[in-house]
Order: C-alpha cells, then sequence, then structure tokens
C-alpha cells in the first residue's frame, strides 16, 4: 500500500517536473509580495528577489534529477520502475 502512496508524489516526466516549479514559483511570489508589504523599501525587495532565486536553484536540481535517473535507466544501472 504504501508502495502506491509513494508513486502518487514520484516526479517522472519533465512535464510534472515543470507543474511542480511552477507552483512553488507562484507560492514563493506570493510570499515575495508578503515581503514587500511588510518590509517596505529596499529590504523587502531584497527579500522578494530571494524567493524566486531559491525556485531558480531547487526547479534546477529537479530538472537534472530527473535526467540523471533517465540516463541511469537507459544504462541499465538501475532497474525500471514498475
Amino acid at each position: 500500500m504504501w508502495s502506491r502512496v509513494k508513486k502518487l508524489f514520484t516526479i517522472k516526466t519533465k512535464f510534472e517536473a515543470f507543474l511542480v516549479i511552477y507552483g512553488l514559483a507562484v507560492g514563493a511570489t506570493e510570499r515575495g509580495v508578503h515581503y514587500l508589504q511588510q518590509y517596505p523599501g529596499w529590504g523587502g525587495w531584497l527579500l522578494f528577489a530571494v524567493c524566486p532565486i531559491a525556485v531558480f536553484m531547487a526547479g534546477g536540481r529537479i530538472l537534472d534529477s530527473i535526467d540523471y535517473e533517465r540516463e541511469r535507466q537507459r544504462q541499465g544501472a538501475l532497474t525500471p520502475r514498475p
């Protein structure tokens, strides 16, 4: 049963990865807007700019991990998931 639940939260394709990255970006931008309201001026803008940078780093890692796992499956080092 736990394997079925685990399969729901596994990112298998780049399309799914882009959907996750989009969701992260929307949440980060929303958080950045709250920072602008709480900290007017340069501090708020700096915190607003840092939020999407974290999404860029996480998104790159997600996309790289999909490519890496696909390459390992192609080489036969990893058994394909059922």
